[in-house]
């Protein structure tokens, strides 16, 4: 089976994460695509494949030469993200992109436009797999798990050689908790790559500082004739403690290495709201100011309105795992002598987002991030560039193989 037909047999199965589920995946559905991973690598030849309690693959290739090599791992998330649909998938594979715009969805007026989206202009020529513009495509990170999966296939049935190769995929990666019960002793690298998301030729060791807040209100309502001096609109309440907040460090003024916050979510009516917002910055200086913000116009406005009215829980989630990899540049190299072989032109790009490789870095195993060919993940205009898929593929078996 090629890297083709594995994506496409892979986003035919909804593994959305649920961000409110307390359960361990967050959502069954995940386990179904698990199982079936389990059953192919098993078919293909690697050992002792299975999935564990937590819903985590695992899955080992043994070296086939007896020198003594690093064991090197591999690793890609199976769910999709919960801020789009997941559910029956329509993909479509565009042939030979001409430039223009791709009519996703003409029902509906949606289009995949190069005017929107400036990467289209990168894939003129090469081959693409876009939505119906109803879903996600899930590209991001089935595309990773795609390539892996081939990769490991390659490597078997070519007989190529190669040190032990660990390979692992994770759930709820979406919902930051795809490594809480990873384990790192069983799993047995020595240093790993997520294949997660972006254009083949990033490699990827800089990421955010990342923490959630979550912010609640508490209204009182009273019959709005009656209202004068005695009713506290929560809802109102709410946009004023946005506003509070640097109004151009939000998603859509930012880039490179330029932090934000970003409110995820509002739910409210008079009597009570709850808004959650999830907080980024590469520079950690900057990004604890960001969550005194955050408690500053918490505390504000329970001096306007009245003590408690409104409470602020700041959570942190990962850190930035620069200072770890930079210990290692072996780790890098190999990557770059990989895609000098693939006669691709690589760059370094820091990661406007977290993998799990960021706390698996932190928990002991280093681990940048490679790029699969995936571009705007998490909504209706994700696609995926076939042609670099497959040199995702030869990247990845360039890196575990052993230069003769």
């Amino acid at each position: 089976m090629n890297v083709v037909e594995r994506f496409l047999k892979y986003v035919s199965y909804d593994t959305t994460s649920d961000p409110n589920s307390e359960t361990t995946p967050t959502s069954n559905r995940q386990l179904k695509l698990a199982e079936k991973l389990v059953e192919e690598m098993k078919a293909i030849g690697m050992s002792e494949a299975h999935v564990d309690a937590f819903g985590v693959v695992y899955g080992w290739i043994n070296a086939n030469v007896e020198s003594e090599t690093p064991s090197i791992g591999l690793l890609a998330h199976m769910d999709t993200s919960p801020d789009m649909c997941g559910a029956q998938i329509k993909p479509r594979i565009v042939e030979r992109y001409d430039g223009g715009d791709i009519i996703l969805n003409e029902s509906l007026g949606i289009v995949l436009s190069p005017k929107s989206f400036d990467s289209l202009k990168l894939h003129i020529g090469k081959d693409l797999i876009v939505t119906d513009g109803t879903t996600l495509l899930g590209a991001d990170d089935k595309a990773g798990v795609a390539e892996i999966m081939t990769m490991a296939e390659r490597i078997i049935k070519e007989d190529i050689p190669h040190g032990k190769i660990c390979i692992a995929f994770t759930p709820d990666e979406e919902v930051g908790k795809g490594t809480d019960h990873f384990d790192v002793e069983k799993f047995g690298a020595d240093f790993a790559y997520t294949v997660d998301g972006g254009g083949v030729e990033q490699i990827n060791y800089e990421n955010f500082h990342a923490a959630s807040a979550s912010v609640h209100i508490k209204g009182n309502v009273i019959h709005p004739g009656y209202a004068k001096n005695k009713m506290r609109n929560a809802s109102c309440i709410a946009m004023e403690f946005h506003q509070l907040l640097p109004q151009f460090e939000n998603p859509a003024c930012t880039e490179g290495y330029e932090g934000f916050h970003h409110l995820h979510g509002m739910q409210g009516d008079c009597e009570s709201c709850d808004m959650t917002y999830i907080i980024r910055n590469h520079d950690k200086a900057i990004f604890e100011r960001q969550k005194t913000d955050f408690l500053h116009a918490a505390a504000f406005l329970n001096q306007k309105y009245g003590e408690d009215i409104v409470t602020c829980l700041i959570q942190d989630q990962y850190i930035n795992m620069r200072a770890f990899i930079e210990q290692r540049k072996d780790i890098l190299e190999r990557v770059e002598n990989a895609m000098k072989k693939c006669n691709i032109t690589y760059r370094y790009e820091p990661i406007r987002g977290g993998t799990d490789g960021a706390r698996l870095t932190y928990m002991g195993l280093p681990c940048p991030n490679l790029g699969t060919g995936g571009y705007h993940c998490h909504g209706r205009y994700e696609y995926a560039c076939i042609d670099e898929m497959k040199l995702a593929v030869d990247v990845l078996t360039k890196i575990v193989k052993l230069s003769s």
